[in-house]
């Protein structure tokens, strides 16, 4: 299991524009490649800033946080029609099995790593659902983000997600975050 959650209360941080540094809309967009008639899950969604960005490409997206107060404030910025708030920890998911086309996780792996959440999003995904992770590395210098004890290294979520039943087809460690893609079986 990860870490910790991020303080509710620092909230506007998670609205900052600056976050692009780390993995920008067309990025996150491009690994995901999310489809018309897809349903997505933003896992650790906070105040919805990369939800917004992937809404308009999918038909649903679900804004999933173990946190009502981020909700809360999601819902005070506005909350796209096509977007459900899920208050709900990602080792116990509310989904059906074989619901969810696609997920993805921006920096926030570290606070719910573990094989239980690995196994419940294994679970949620259809055949050939992807997961994209972009995190904060361990191998980074730590001047932004969780502390380094706090992180995990590329090869951590690789081998993670191959246990987990997932087939990794990319995999790429930056200066302080990595990116990483899988599918299921």
């Amino acid at each position: 299991m990860g870490f910790h959650t991020f303080d509710s209360d620092r909230a506007d941080q998670l609205d900052d524009a600056s976050r692009y540094r780390w993995c920008s809309g067309e990025e996150l967009v491009s690994l995901l490649s999310p489809a018309p008639t897809e349903t997505v899950a933003d896992l650790g969604s906070g105040t919805g800033f990369y939800t917004d960005l992937i809404a308009p490409y999918a038909e649903t997206v679900n804004a999933v946080d173990v946190q009502s107060e981020m909700h809360e404030r999601y819902e005070e910025n506005g909350v796209p029609d096509n977007v459900r708030t899920v208050t709900a920890p990602i080792d116990g998911l509310p989904f059906g099995d074989e619901t969810i086309d696609a997920a993805f996780s921006t920096m926030t792996y570290h606070e719910f790593s573990g094989p239980a959440a690995t196994e419940e999003i294994a679970r949620v995904l259809r055949p050939g659902g992807r997961i994209v992770i972009v995190d904060w590395t361990r191998d980074g210098r730590g001047e932004d983000g969780p502390p380094l004890e706090e992180r995990h290294g590329l090869g951590h979520a690789v081998s993670a997600l191959s246990d987990g039943g997932f087939v990794v087809d990319h995999a790429v460690t930056r200066t302080e975050t990595f990116a990483c893609r899988a599918r299921t079986r």
